[in-house]
């Protein structure tokens, strides 16, 4: 098949990390798969010798007529078979290119996360009406995306997936300089937290009711203005560390210092930060929202706790930390869960097949 993926983003984000993982495993299994993206993109480096074809592209907003054009141009240069679209302008513009041009392409909008706003009436009729089908990463974004109006039967749930051969270069230097940066001890407990601002600060809040010492290492974020008095309440009983933004080779590093990992947030599709700490055997902590509960079935192979719920997260910080054989469950029921259960390889197979099957509908 010849794919055309389209993306306006492309900085430090899960999403980023998905996209490459897809177009990169149906490139292996012999697809012509190009990206059109910005030309100062993640994608560049992440993608370098991986067999998939980087295309420059500018992404303006929703109605950007040289991104039209230039969508156009592509699929006519490369034969383009099927376009999936991955964010909100490239999703627009994918469409209006297929619909001003008569492009004869069949086209997939793809959601990541739990939609925060939505466009209305013009918004619908692009998901909708534009597309051939709606990929959504979980159940929880697809319920979102039936309550905003798209059919259940137009939407086909993917999951995301984890590639075992990432976690193969882990530096157990760099990580032995890092426990020597934050001066971890063996007896030290030490919190997690790798992803952009997403509600961290009631990790903070939770911390408040914490009796024992922890470290937490926040990876991906600076100290935000609004932390300010959570941290005051916090001297002298714990120690916080905001790391900032970290190259993607190093992230990984980070995780060997986690006695457990914690993602409060309440955007998630389907977390790559979660999977790759279970890959990695770190018990993980996450929000009851979104895809999270689809990936973290609470007791059995991680916790999950109701967004906003202080006294839940702190008891089951408490668990975790005074409780071996509930860790060491979670540690072996994690890495089954991302390593078998969520593989790319079952992700790559499903786009696939689900790409094949509008392809074939469309010749008919």
């Amino acid at each position: 098949m010849n794919l055309l993926f389209l993306t306006f983003q492309g900085g430090i984000a899960g999403s980023t990390y998905s996209i490459t993982y897809l177009t990169s495993g149906l490139a292996k299994k012999g697809h012509n798969v190009y990206l059109g993206c910005h030309s100062d993109a993640m994608y560049w480096e992440l993608l370098k010798d991986s067999g998939v074809h980087l295309i420059p592209m500018r992404f303006k907003g929703r109605f950007d007529l040289a991104n039209i054009r230039h969508i156009r141009d592509i699929v006519q240069q490369y034969d383009i078979q099927l376009i999936n679209a991955q964010s909100s302008y490239d999703r627009y513009t994918s469409v209006f290119a297929r619909w001003m041009y008569k492009l004869p392409v069949a086209l997939v909008h793809t959601r990541r996360q739990v939609s925060e706003s939505w466009g209305g009436f013009l918004q619908n009729i692009v998901y909708h009406r534009g597309t051939d089908k709606v990929i959504a990463v979980s159940e929880g974004v697809k319920k979102t995306l039936i309550h905003k109006g798209i059919p259940s039967e137009h939407i086909k749930v993917i999951y995301n997936g984890t590639p075992p051969e990432k976690y193969a270069n882990i530096d157990p230097g760099k990580t032995e300089k890092l426990r020597e940066k934050f001066n971890i001890q063996k007896w030290d407990f030490v919190i997690g937290c790798v992803s952009r601002l997403k509600n961290q600060r009631q990790i903070l809040k939770a911390l408040q009711l914490i009796p024992f010492p922890v470290k937490v290492i926040f990876v991906g974020i600076e100290a935000p203005e609004d932390f300010k008095s959570d941290l005051e309440k916090l001297k002298g009983k714990h120690e916080i560390f905001f790391e900032g933004s970290v190259k993607p080779s190093e992230t990984l590093n980070y995780y060997g210092l986690f006695s457990i990992k914690i993602l409060a947030s309440t955007m998630e599709g389907l977390s790559q930060a979660l999977l790759e700490s279970m890959a990695l055997g770190i018990p993980v902590i996450a929000t009851d929202y979104a895809g999270n509960p689809e990936l973290v079935q609470d007791g059995i192979n991680g916790f999950t706790f109701k967004d906003g719920d202080l006294n839940e997260l702190a008891d089951k910080i408490t668990k975790l930390k005074c409780n071996d054989d509930i860790r060491q469950q979670f540690i072996l029921k994690g890495k089954e869960t991302a390593l078998k259960n969520f593989s790319i390889d079952n992700t790559v197979e499903n786009h696939e097949n689900l790409f094949r099957h509008l392809l074939l509908k469309n010749e008919n």
